[in-house]
């Protein structure tokens, strides 16, 4: 289905998109084709297409589009690789995508400083990848292959969260380019500082709502001695939900810990002939450090897991097995939607205090059963965040608004619980309405930021808060 965008004003996007081919020609495209496709991330949000699309190559050319664009009060979107999941890229008032993808450079690698800078359309594969024989590697990991730039505006975070923490503690400092035009550094180099706003944590989540992120500097870490994964199954949720939970109170430095309920290891096991397991709550580990490090690790994880019930504990070393066994991780939402032909996946987030995950999921799961939909399960239970991904046809209105209702239910339970409506999807404009259940009378404090950063309300407009 396509929505259209709420129409600019017919002169001024006229005026805006004659200057724009006069200025950058191939650069900038109003083919429908491509605005189509920069209009929607990979979820179930409705199009909503940019008046045209910009190919940006440098810093310098995104500050002179955004210049453009404010001269005339114009909307900009930016976009990365599209692989958000809020809507997060929809041009809900048309204006000027600022395709960031052209802008994959690695511009620096400080091996003694464990830190790179990057372009904000270089990917995390495309980054690991270069990083490979410097002995170091960034451990963030989304499900896709995001773009960095794209995974510093929403936030992101991954498999290795538990021990590695999110792109909010990853991320040292950003080039964004603000609402004017302007062309800023959020900070120095050095690894802290106590000198004024911390302006790269206030840009890192917020979208593209304040100021466009074309550079990132991130930290990096060596890649570990030893790297052991282990698989452990159990009865029930609740069982794998509360071996977690002690895992985390133990202190362990486990590097993964990957919930996969029933219905999701079941997908797994046929879309990526996994051999030697039962269509059971699993937990996937891995453990990094020294050999002797990684080993006990293991051991003192297999322990717990055992007082609750857990059985065929396998750990490795091998790295095929380990590859194979992660691959199958990352493919699990194309594992899921092959449960059902002719489908789409909806993907949804919460997380919670890790002492109410197992109540959440639990209630979660039970409100599901009454639906009568199909959702595996998925979780990074090391810092209480869980997906659910409701296989639907999209054609269905009586499927979409139930799976509408329970992913509402979901939410609302979540914040009843102390947690929050998305641990790492971002905002964009699925869950907005959220966003004053979660965050009371400070949401008149984002809007004063908003305002201030922008006034003109041209920055991803509709996204976040509403202006």
């Amino acid at each position: 289905m396509h929505v259209d965008a709420i129409p600019s004003d017919a002169l001024t996007r006229e005026k805006v998109i004659g200057i724009m081919v006069q200025r950058f020609g191939d650069q900038f495209t109003t083919a429908d084709a491509i605005r189509e496709r920069h209009g929607k991330g990979e979820s179930y949000h409705s199009t909503a297409s940019p008046d045209g699309v910009f190919f940006a190559k440098s810093t310098e050319d995104v500050a002179e589009v955004v210049k453009i664009c404010a001269d005339h009060k114009f909307p900009i979107i930016p976009f990365g690789v599209g692989t958000s999941l809020e809507g997060n890229i929809a041009a809900l008032k048309g204006g000027i995508c600022i395709d960031l993808s052209m802008m994959k450079e690695v511009l620096e690698i400080n091996e003694e400083d464990l830190d790179v800078k990057v372009e904000a359309g270089v990917t995390r594969k495309q980054l690991n990848d270069h990083l490979r024989d410097t002995g170091l590697f960034f451990p963030i990991d989304p499900g896709a292959d995001a773009s960095i730039g794209g995974m510093a505006a929403t936030r992101a975070s991954g498999t290795n969260a538990v021990r590695y923490g999110t792109m909010r503690e990853n991320v040292l400092s950003l080039t964004v380019v603000t609402a004017d035009g302007r062309i800023v550094q959020t900070a120095r180099r050095a690894k802290k500082s106590s000198a004024g706003y911390d302006l790269t944590r206030l840009f890192v989540g917020s979208e593209g709502t304040l100021g466009i992120i074309t550079e990132i500097r991130l930290k990096v870490y060596g890649i570990p001695e030893a790297i052991t994964s282990a698989v452990c199954q159990f009865e029930d949720l609740e069982s794998a939900v509360n071996t977690s939970i002690l895992i985390v109170q133990t202190g362990i430095p486990v590097a993964r810990m990957e919930l996969l309920d029933d219905v999701q290891m079941g997908a797994c096991i046929s879309y990526s002939k996994l051999e030697g397991y039962e269509e059971k709550p699993t937990i996937f580990f891995e453990f990094h450090g020294t050999e002797a490090g990684a080993k006990e690790q293991a051991e003192t994880v297999q322990g717990i897991a055992e007082e609750f019930g857990g059985s065929a504990f396998q750990w490795t070393s091998k790295m095929e097995d380990r590859n194979k066994l992660w691959q199958a991780r990352h493919d699990a939402y194309y594992a899921a939607i092959a449960l059902r032909s002719g489908c789409q996946g909806w993907a949804t987030d919460v997380c919670v205090p890790v002492s109410r995950l197992a109540e959440c999921i639990n209630e979660t799961k039970d409100d599901l059963k009454k639906t009568g939909l199909i959702s595996p399960l998925v979780g990074h239970v090391g810092d209480g965040n869980f997906h659910m991904l409701y296989i639907v046809d999209p054609d269905n209105k009586d499927e979409m608004a139930k799976a509408q209702e329970h992913s509402d239910r979901m939410v609302m339970r979540a914040l009843e619980m102390g947690g929050t409506c998305t641990g790492e999807h971002g905002v964009g404009y699925g869950k907005i309405h959220f966003l004053t259940d979660e965050h009371g009378d400070a949401m008149s404090l984002m809007r004063s930021l908003k305002t201030a950063f922008d006034p003109d309300n041209i920055m991803n407009p509709g996204k976040i808060v509403n202006i």
